[in-house]
């Protein structure tokens, strides 16, 4: 564990919690302005993330193709509709719009990002209990995505 200070202006604050929380594991952000008021001390008690998510070459190796996944997507929402593999749609289409993400300009916080993230979050709350033994799911659920489809895929 160690402690990070950062000075910076105060419309860049939000910005640079974001960044350290993308690369550190964190405790409670604290802010105090400085002498002149113009900037911000940010103290973050952290210590460096591990990744514990698969890269997603590695997730996505035996995957169908973009595609074909788009197509059994759409064929698979009438069941999920219906009741019926409703974690596996879920699952197959988070990981087809985090594909989609990873080739878009900006993967991370672009409209494809958006979507991927919000499917991401379906999916753990279908998962319910079993995402919450993954501490980071909610941090970074799209490399709970690259786990879970990574696992189904290899049992297939």
């Amino acid at each position: 564990m160690f402690e990070i200070r950062v000075i910076c202006t105060k419309p860049e604050a939000p910005d640079i919690i974001r960044a350290l929380s993308e690369v550190f594991v964190t405790g409670p952000v604290r802010q105090h302005p400085t002498r002149d008021r113009d900037r911000v001390r940010l103290y973050v008690t952290a210590e460096q993330a591990v990744n514990r998510w698969p890269a997603p070459e590695t997730a996505y190796a035996k995957a169908p193709s973009i595609i074909s996944e788009i197509g059994w997507t759409a064929r698979g929402a009438r069941d999920c509709l219906h009741g019926v593999h409703v974690r596996e749609f879920w699952l197959r289409k988070a990981a087809l719009l985090d594909r989609i993400a990873l080739t878009d300009d900006d993967p991370v916080h672009g409209d494809a990002a958006t979507l991927a993230t919000e499917a991401a979050r379906r999916l753990i709350d279908l998962d319910g209990a079993r995402a919450l033994d993954h501490p980071d799911s909610t941090r970074q659920p799209r490399g709970y995505v690259r786990q879970e489809y990574a696992a189904w895929i290899g049992g297939q």
